[in-house]
């Protein structure tokens, strides 16, 4: 009996050579998958159907994981603000484990006895996928050709020729990965250090010029309408937003970081509904929450970020952080007003009525409506008093060295 294998299937060069090979090479009954995330158009998945099929492929599955994908990652991104490093809103780095769980799934439901990708040893989703791989179905053997057998550009169009497999294998000037929570951008510029990705390298191209004005609205933390249409799901108010301000060009810029295995790597990206999200849900919560929960989400909401760049999904406190995310959220409730502009936004302001701005306790800078001039002179002897008993301890030490 010839034994299955789900290919996690892109259409590119390396997944092409991956079937071929797995199939005549290894005698393997190969089932591709495509897994979207959001980022792909019907027609896209059809180009990659028809690619499947070009290759001599029977059976190949279009898997959609949007709304599961942002259920149990992007809402927990949003509640935390998250952006690695300050600057990247993990655009694909948070996807591949819902890509790897769906092909797992896939494999099990047809009874497969492998499991295969077509990542190099040279970056991190050979980890995202092999850990999910490993943790969900240890009993799955795990299928790496490109990896395995160090292979060259060359060397696998070569190996397509033999099979009579012909296209424009040119390589892409730049390698674009895009999801609903963002496009990454990869080329020779962020192979250095001192260059940046020209205009021509990021998908959406400046269009608007003129000023716009928008209202976000947030229930509880979660995206639930846009410009005072309210909307069924919180995906379709991500994609409305992209397709909003994708336009203007806005959300660039070039995420540098540490690896997980172990070497520093530069991305371009370009997630003009994700930084706008980002930015407006964060100035919805300083708003309307306390400082100390600000405080903790900010350190809670790091380490989520930092766990789901490692692919450490799923390690239980990961489930522990995001009830104390979703927790956090009770009062985030309001419209955001943004300004789009050419390349860049601006936050106008909230609306919300648990906005602790409230005037009956004070205007800061102008007036105080819920305290006297005599409770701000004994609250500050109280809370000097720390610091006085130190610096008479300490001053009378130094007097004594001397």
């Amino acid at each position: 009996m010839i034994e299955k294998v789900v290919l996690a299937f892109s259409g590119g060069l390396d997944t092409s050579y991956c079937a071929i090979y797995l199939a005549q090479g290894k005698n393997l009954d190969v089932h591709t998958a495509i897994v979207n995330t959001g980022g792909f158009s019907d027609k896209e998945l059809n180009e990659i159907a028809q690619k499947a099929k070009n290759l001599g492929i029977k059976k190949h599955t279009t898997i959609d994981v949007t709304d599961n994908y942002y259920a149990k990652c992007v809402k927990y991104m949003i509640f935390g603000n998250v952006l690695r490093n300050n600057t990247y809103p993990l655009s694909v780095s948070s996807e591949r484990v819902f890509q790897a769980i769906a092909v797992l799934e896939y494999a099990k439901k047809i009874g497969a006895k492998y499991v295969a990708h077509g990542s190099t040893g040279a970056g991190n989703d050979q980890v995202r996928f092999d850990l999910a791989f490993n943790i969900l179905a240890p009993e799955i053997t795990i299928l790496t050709p490109i990896r395995d057998m160090n292979l060259s550009r060359d060397e696998e169009i070569e190996f397509l020729k033999k099979y009579d497999i012909k296209s424009d294998w040119k390589k892409a000037e730049y390698s674009i990965n895009k999801g609903i929570w963002g496009t990454s951008v990869g080329g020779k510029e962020t192979l250095s250090s001192n260059k940046t990705l020209p205009e021509k390298a990021y998908p959406s191209q400046l269009k608007k010029k003129d000023e716009k004005e928008i209202k976000i609205h947030f229930t509880n933390g979660e995206l639930d309408g846009l410009n005072g249409k309210k909307y069924k799901n919180p995906v379709e108010v991500i994609k409305e937003l992209e397709k909003i301000a994708s336009p203007y060009a806005i959300g660039r810029d070039t995420h540098v970081g540490d690896t997980i295995i172990g070497i520093k790597g530069r991305v371009g990206f370009e997630a003009a509904a994700p930084m706008i999200i980002i930015k407006g849900h964060h100035l919805l919560e300083k708003h309307v929450l306390t400082k100390w929960q600000q405080y903790w989400k900010d350190q809670i909401a790091n380490w989520y970020g930092m766990m789901l760049h490692e692919a450490l999904y799923f390690d239980p406190v990961m489930r522990n952080m995001e009830k104390f995310l979703e927790d956090s959220q009770e009062n985030v409730t309001g419209t955001v007003i943004v300004k789009l502009l050419p390349y860049r936004f601006e936050l106008i302001g909230i609306e919300s009525e648990h906005d602790l701005m409230n005037a009956k306790f004070g205007s800061y800078g102008e007036a105080n409506r819920a305290w006297s001039g005599d409770d701000v002179k004994g609250f500050t002897k109280i809370i000097a008093n720390q610091l006085n008993i130190y610096y008479s301890v300490n001053q009378k030490k130094n007097k004594t060295k001397k």
